[in-house]
């Protein structure tokens, strides 16, 4: 017999599967723009390619610097890097306390995603555990990270008499006793994930491009290879950036096309969003070209317009070291920064000096504060600061770390760190705006290290500086970084060696 129905739960009925039909159907499409995006033009190629740059460069510019130099050079950028660094944190706390975004209760805040728990001393050992990889083949697609396991561990059971009058006097008491017996617990464990282990690639070259420097004539075979290995790679880049525009444009694409609601999610972390980008803005535009200005005395904004390809490319790959072979071409053939600096600071500076994500840190870490209506003194602020500081330095130049680093900021004052799922949904946005920042202040940073060391530069390897081979436009439509002989000077090169 069949089932016989009013009309209005005919109608509800279906309503219901029309709307859940429709809302399958929407799924759907976004899902299927979301794969179309990441596949179509994807610029997979930029991390890729990491590797051979990062290595091959470092250890040439090692190799073609004599200990005493690359010494005063490497002292020269570590106190730029960190510098910059203090200065952008600092950014970041004065401009969210004043702004103040973190208005309003959070239970009405959407969230988005799970964050990963992490002690501050485990980032801490899996930082010097990435500085030397056991494998440098497996450092090229994994680094090391300490997962979390948990187990259950028994504990030593009461004597039978307690337990007897316990049963006797109160079941409760007894189901206490009971559940005592086993205590849960989060171990960790040694694990790894994807990735390329950029920190253990620089310390390798490093060194090897030392051993190759002090090896004088028998290394010389091994500095041959290593820069027409470089030369080989550039060209490869020259190629790759005809179609990165495009490539850029899907990627950005297929992460809106990845946002549930751009106008809940607008309207709840709107000016969380304006703040960062303040912030950041300040940063980018007055401190690090004021900085640049004062110590080398000529026109920031030059040299900036320089590296917009480099800045486009960053906004899009949100990863600087992705960027590194484009800020490469950048600085070497539209600025003529010697390749002995950009060989030696860029690499260093996509790895540890993250400007941008260390102002991002603290900035969120108050923000959250602020969310939960707890106030944090001057010296739970200045914790904030330092551990921003350190924490951006472990993080790697790949999509999103500031957020695995953020935890360790937030655990230092007693923050939750399970509302870092609060401003996850914008931080795919705001993560290619610190990557913009970093690799701004990296490529003004080697123009600041090329001006204090251009003494050392000069009675170093004069084969390594720089030119640019104009190529005929029929048969190549680019140009390409050679090496230079001691008789051809760039025309037009920002710095005189």
């Amino acid at each position: 017999m069949p089932l016989l129905l009013p009309g209005n739960a005919k109608r509800s009925r279906g309503n219901f599967f029309t709307r859940t039909h429709s809302n399958i159907e929407k799924n759907d499409v976004r899902e299927k723009n979301k794969l179309w995006n990441k596949i179509i033009l994807q610029s997979r190629l930029h991390s890729t390619r990491f590797f051979p740059v990062c290595s091959q460069s470092f250890s040439l510019s090692m190799a073609a610097l004599d200990s005493k130099a690359s010494g005063k050079m490497g002292i020269r950028a570590v106190v730029y890097y960190m510098t910059t660094t203090v200065i952008a944190v600092f950014i970041g706390i004065i401009i969210v306390i004043i702004i103040h975004p973190g208005k309003g209760s959070k239970d009405k805040m959407h969230r988005e995603g799970k964050i990963e728990q992490v002690t501050a001393a485990d980032a801490f050992l899996d930082l010097i555990r990435n500085m030397f990889p056991p494998n440098m083949v497996e450092a090229c697609f994994k680094q090391f990270k300490t997962n979390y396991e948990k187990k259950i561990f028994k504990v030593p059971a009461p004597d039978n008499e307690s337990l007897v009058s316990a049963i006797a006097n109160n079941v409760s008491d007894a189901m206490e006793i009971l559940s005592k017996l086993t205590r849960e617990e989060m171990v960790p464990i040694p694990g790894a994930v994807n990735g390329v282990n950029a920190l253990g690639l620089v310390v390798f070259s490093l060194c090897f491009g030392l051993v190759i420097g002090n090896m004088k004539e028998q290394g010389k075979a091994l500095k041959d290879f290593f820069d027409s290995l470089n030369e080989a790679i550039m060209r490869l880049v020259a190629v790759i950036m005809w179609y990165a525009p495009i490539g850029i444009l899907f990627l950005i694409a297929g992460k809106i096309a990845e946002m549930e609601d751009m106008g809940v999610v607008g309207g709840q972390l709107g000016m969380y969003t304006i703040t960062v980008i303040v912030g950041l803005l300040i940063h980018a535009i007055f401190v690090l070209p004021l900085l640049y200005f004062l110590v080398t005395r000529k026109n920031p904004w030059v040299f900036i317009a320089g590296i917009l390809q480099a800045l486009i490319t960053a906004l899009g790959t949100s990863s600087s070291s992705a960027t590194l072979p484009i800020t490469f071409k950048c600085l070497e053939e539209n600025i003529g920064v010697d390749k002995r600096v950009t060989r030696f600071v860029l690499p260093v500076g996509a790895t540890i000096n993250m400007d941008g994500t260390a102002l991002y840190e603290a900035l969120a870490a108050i923000f959250i504060a602020q969310v939960n209506n707890y106030d944090l003194n001057f010296g739970q602020i200045i914790t904030i600061s330092i551990t921003a500081t350190a924490a951006s330095i472990g993080a790697a130049g790949i999509p999103q770390a500031g957020l695995v680093t953020m935890v360790i900021v937030l655990t230092s004052v007693g923050l939750p760190t399970e509302d870092i799922t609060l401003i996850i949904a914008v931080d795919w946005f705001l993560d290619r705006l610190r990557t913009t920042t970093n690799v701004l202040g990296d490529s003004l940073g080697a123009g600041i290290v090329e001006h204090l060391s251009r003494h050392e530069l000069k009675q170093g390897d004069p084969e390594m500086g720089n030119s640019v081979i104009e190529e005929n436009e029929m048969k190549k439509p680019y140009q390409l970084i050679s090496q230079e002989t001691e008789t051809e000077k760039p025309a037009d090169s920002e710095t005189k060696m």
